[in-house]
């Protein structure tokens, strides 16, 4: 074409088809023949393909929780990786023995490719179900085939999930293992903390300090008893000293009237003497030890009783006490009376007449220290001496008490001091302890959750693919689709030829009209002869 710039109308597209008719019949009617050509001697190919559903898990997810939290497509693109893989494939190939022509002459490797190819697995994950198809050229074979597939995709997406959940379980298992016996040891710990410090922990902080009320009130008690059986030794020491003074004074008036009985050579018969009269020693005050230790009892019974009722361990040992110690005032005064009355009687035996003997004999020595006030074998004093001894072993036992009561109040005090520091302590532990428990619990928690799960897809009630449209044998092949080839056949053609009917076109230098010489030669035309043609007659 010479004018390039020119404008063409339906009358010129007319006239170029016109002129190049054999440029666009004969490459369109060759590409339909090869079409058809190809339509009705190419191999058959059928297609099988079935439909699978994921249904989701039967047991509300309210009640079990499923560990497989994948999404559907992820799941499904493993599954897929999983069927595709060179294993599975074989395993296929070989039991419906696939591809017998091809393994003469392809490798293995180029096999699997031809697999691959001819597997189509869509995933509509959103929709909630996928397709497996398969191609081959026997519809009974593809059939099988497709249904293989996908029994192999429940197969492995039951076999996944299981996985999935096991190993969930497991990992919590060992999780729950490590942190119960990090437990057990912070357990431990605790308790062995608590039991050596058992008596400085905070929750002692109060019977602690009641403890030590009570010990610093036994303590004063016991001073008081100590005081009072000091003071009831002075008394007991003044009268046994006033009794040695008395038996001092009396005795330079027995050995003057001894001196005054005359020698045995002197005496002559028996006659009666008037008696000596002898005048009693006066009586010594005594007074009794016990009086006061049980006032002051009785005036602590009435404080305590103030303070507790009747039933109280303090008011009944102080009942016990008082009981015993007024059995003793009546026991010293009963012995105080028995003696004051048998030295009446001796006083009164000295008073009556006594026959003097016939012949005196020089009395020996020891007679005069028998008739003397000797304290020693006064029974009184005797009793006086052993009073002095208990009131020594009582002082000694209270001592005793006071010291080992001052010593437990030095341990409850050092208890008390020592509680802030194992409260401090005890916190970190407590706090420790309360984490790991609170982390074990939740392990624990989800832990059975996980066995519930995992029971879930074994039995199998969790998330399942189920088939809803089996393969079936194709009636009709897949491939080659006729009307779809003629069809592409045609359109190829009329494109292939009106192609060549503008590139021959394009390719054509003849003058068309004075267009064309006007732009080929430059000179303007001033007039044309119209063609003739000749019409029938």
């Amino acid at each position: 074409m010479i004018n390039t710039e020119k404008s063409f109308n339906i009358h010129d597209y007319i006239e170029i088809s016109l002129r190049r008719i054999w440029y666009i019949v004969i490459p369109f009617f060759i590409i339909i023949l090869a079409a058809a050509v190809y339509s009705f001697t190419a191999p058959k190919k059928y297609r099988a393909s079935t439909v699978i559903l994921v249904t989701p898990q039967k047991v509300p997810t309210d009640y079990v929780r499923s560990t497989v939290t994948s999404r559907i497509e992820d799941r499904l693109q493993s599954i897929g990786q999983e069927i595709m893989s060179r294993t599975r494939l074989e395993q296929v190939i070989s039991e419906f023995k696939l591809y017998r022509d091809e393994a003469k002459s392809l490798a293995s490797e180029e096999i699997i490719e031809l697999m691959r190819r001819d597997v189509n697995v869509q995933i509509r994950g959103k929709e909630g179900y996928f397709t497996i198809a398969y191609t081959g050229p026997d519809p009974r074979v593809v059939t099988n085939v497709a249904n293989k597939l996908a029994s192999l995709f429940i197969e492995e997406n039951l076999k996944l999930r299981e996985q999935q959940a096991q190993g969930t379980t497991e990992f919590l298992a060992i999780e729950l293992n490590n942190t119960k016996a990090k437990l057990e040891e912070k357990e431990n710990l605790l308790t062995q903390f608590k039991k050596q410090f058992m008596y400085e922990l905070p929750d002692q902080r109060d019977t602690n300090l009641n403890i030590l009320g009570k010990l610093q009130q036994q303590l004063q008690t016991i001073g008081d008893a100590l005081k009072s059986a000091q003071d009831r030794k002075l008394i007991i020491q003044k009268q046994l000293t006033e009794m040695k003074n008395m038996a001092a004074l009396l005795m330079p008036k027995e050995e003057t009237r001894e001196e005054k009985v005359p020698p045995a050579s002197q005496l002559t018969a028996p006659t009666s003497l008037p008696a000596a009269k002898h005048v009693p020693p006066p009586k010594a005050k005594i007074i009794n030890p016990y009086a006061q230790p049980l006032e002051q009892l009785r005036n602590q019974l009435a404080e305590l009783q103030t303070k507790y009722t009747e039933k109280h361990p303090d008011i009944a040992t102080t009942k016990k006490r008082i009981a015993d110690l007024a059995a003793k005032a009546e026991k010293f005064e009963a012995n105080q009376k028995e003696a004051e009355e048998k030295k009446s009687e001796e006083f009164e035996e000295k008073d009556l007449p006594s026959p003097v003997p016939p012949v005196a004999v020089n009395p020996p020595k020891g007679k005069k220290k028998e008739e003397s006030v000797d304290p020693g074998v006064d029974p009184f004093y005797k009793e006086m001496e052993g009073q002095l001894a208990a009131t020594d072993l009582e002082i000694k036992r209270l001592r005793e008490e006071e010291a080992k009561i001052k010593a437990q109040i030095g341990q409850y005090q050092a208890r008390i001091e020592n509680t802030p520091i194992r409260e401090m302590a005890i916190v970190n532990l407590s706090r420790d302890y309360q984490n790991l428990r609170e982390n074990y619990a939740s392990l624990l928690r989800k832990s059975q959750e996980a066995q519930q799960a995992e029971n879930l897809e074994r039995r199998p009630k969790g998330e399942q693919f189920k088939v809803i449209d089996p393969a079936r044998i194709p009636e009709k092949p897949f491939s080659p689709n006729i009307p779809r080839n003629l069809l592409f056949g045609v359109l190829l053609g009329a494109g292939m030829g009106l192609g060549m009917a503008f590139f021959r076109e394009q390719m054509d230098r003849s003058f068309r009209d004075a267009e064309d010489l006007e732009t080929a030669l430059g000179f303007r035309v001033l007039a044309n002869i119209p063609k003739i043609e000749k019409k029938a007659a």
